[in-house]
């Protein structure tokens, strides 16, 4: 596991841009954290790192429960906020994403966590006292733990 501080959204933006240039075919992040701690603005770094032209427009798809983007690698946003996993099994045709040409990230993973890939990075974003994010980085398999190993506070020109 890796801890890193996000001192401001454009910091956190940086660092996922980072580490989506490091993504292939079929990764999965999975994010979890509180209502507002930042998911979805990590969501926007990796749209940035996959070279997502208008990054800056990507949002929640709270009630759509998906939203696909286009960019250098095909991005596929999940946010399961509103559904258990049984819902979500019975609604999505997931493993087409899961296991497809994409990225796939999903917002309120842990709600599923039993469907996931075996393979993934779990990516905890909550508060500090100072108002800054904490992101702490949990990889699941050796692919995910070369890519956590590599992320310095150099990688994304802090």
């Amino acid at each position: 596991m890796k801890t890193i501080i996000s001192h401001s959204p454009e910091e956190t933006i940086k660092v996922a841009a980072r580490i989506a240039e490091q993504l292939g075919e079929s990764d999965l992040v999975a994010l979890v954290g509180e209502l507002g701690a930042g998911k979805t603005m990590f969501v926007k770094g990796l749209a940035r790192g996959l070279g997502i032209k208008d990054y800056s427009y990507v949002n929640s798809p709270s009630f759509v429960i998906l939203k696909e983007y286009r960019g250098s690698k095909d991005l596929f946003h999940f946010d399961v906020y509103r559904l258990d996993q049984k819902s979500f099994c019975d609604t999505l045709d997931y493993e087409k994403y899961f296991y497809g040409r994409g990225i796939t990230v999903v917002e309120w993973a842990d709600k599923i966590r039993d469907v996931l890939p075996e393979e993934y990075l779990e990516v905890t974003i909550r508060y500090n006292k100072n108002e800054d994010r904490i992101l702490e980085f949990k990889p699941a398999g050796k692919r995910y733990e070369r890519i956590i190993e590599n992320l310095t506070a150099r990688t994304w020109n802090l």
